[in-house]
């Protein structure tokens, strides 16, 4: 049981009885703990083998360390990323907000979604993420949608992978517009390969992540991973394959027709977009949009949808992308006062 000690803020005492877990939980230089101590406003210190936590949030903050101590004897890792994760999952979840966080990381607790790849095991970081990963394992076509930061594409790509490695589709394929957004690089030097390439390196980066850049080489070169623009998708059948469509916001209605159908026997099909960020010609219908409003209510098909609550990058991201979220809605208030 924590001891309340006396202070003049709330606060408890936790021991732990393991000082090497204790040593991975505080992180190098402390860096684990200042890390819960920013995320949840509350003051942190070591003193032995427990640590003293003072702030208004010092129940919640127990439990979060608690449930980080209940992972390392596990046998998982904790990092930035799981911390982030449990304290995150914590607040969204009313179930776990009222009952012990270690029963995040035990047998019959809250349940826990990991994707297992060559080089790195991917955890949804929110309950939006987490129903958007369950619904790529258990779809055929699933649609995530929402700003930039929030792990669309990156999910995607971790679950095409661990399908591929488990030998469940027998190649992956990512694809996505070649739109400039807004600005004209004019003509581009090169192969095709090398004409395409800037368009496709969020696609690069996200696979480098989780398989090794040599084996990634040679199945670029078996063809077991085909990175390309859309428009290279006409006229295919796409069977036995993950499938995924990146930036769908700047597919064209008829683009995005044509993709959907592409769908073949043993494959799955990932559509990633942002709404916000359509950098289609003025006048042309974005096909994301319209998939939206056609395929609502298919069997089969998952919708699933991200704000800025769900941003996993930077901080300021998710206040970047709110601000202009408040920016918009202000706006088309005003068009519809002027009865635009």
């Amino acid at each position: 049981m924590a001891d309340t000690l006396a202070a003049p803020t709330a606060g408890v005492q936790i021991e732990f009885p393991d000082n090497r877990l204790l040593i991975d939980l505080v992180g190098p230089a402390g860096a684990h703990l200042a890390q819960v101590e920013q995320l949840m406003g509350v003051q942190i210190a070591q003193r032995g083998n427990a640590l003293a936590v003072h702030g208004e949030a010092a129940a919640e903050a127990e439990r979060v360390l608690r449930g980080l101590y209940a992972r390392l004897e596990a046998g998982r890792a904790v990092d930035m990323g799981a911390i982030d994760a449990t304290i995150r999952l914590r607040a969204d979840d009313e179930e776990t907000r009222d009952g012990d966080q270690q029963e995040m990381f035990a047998p019959g607790g809250v349940e826990q979604i990991e994707i297992r790849t060559r080089k790195k095991t991917m955890e949804p970081r929110t309950e939006a993420q987490k129903r958007y990963t369950r619904a790529l394992l258990d779809n055929e076509l699933t649609f995530g949608i929402g700003p930039a930061g929030t792990g669309k594409t990156y999910i995607a790509v971790a679950v095409a992978v661990s399908k591929f490695i488990t030998g469940e589709v027998d190649r992956i394929i990512l694809t996505r517009p070649a739109v400039e957004a807004g600005e004209k690089l004019g003509f581009l030097p090169g192969t095709q390969d090398e004409k395409v390439d800037p368009y496709m390196q969020p696609l690069y980066d996200a696979l480098n992540d989780f398989l090794p850049s040599k084996q990634l080489g040679k199945l670029r070169e078996e063809k077991k991973v085909e990175i390309a623009p859309l428009a290279f998708m006409r006229g295919r059948t796409l069977s036995n394959a993950y499938v995924i469509l990146d930036e769908a916001q700047n597919a064209t209605t008829m683009q995005m027709k044509m993709f959907l159908t592409r769908l073949g026997q043993g494959s799955r099909m990932a559509i990633t977009g942002d709404r916000s960020q359509v950098d289609l010609p003025r006048g042309v219908r974005s096909g994301l949009r319209d998939a939206e409003a056609i395929l609502a209510g298919v069997d089969g098909i998952s919708f699933n949808y991200f704000d800025a609550t769900d941003v996993v990058r930077h901080p300021l991201v998710a206040k970047i992308i709110g601000a202009y979220d408040a920016d918009d809605a202000r706006r088309e208030a005003a068009r519809a006062e002027r009865g635009e």
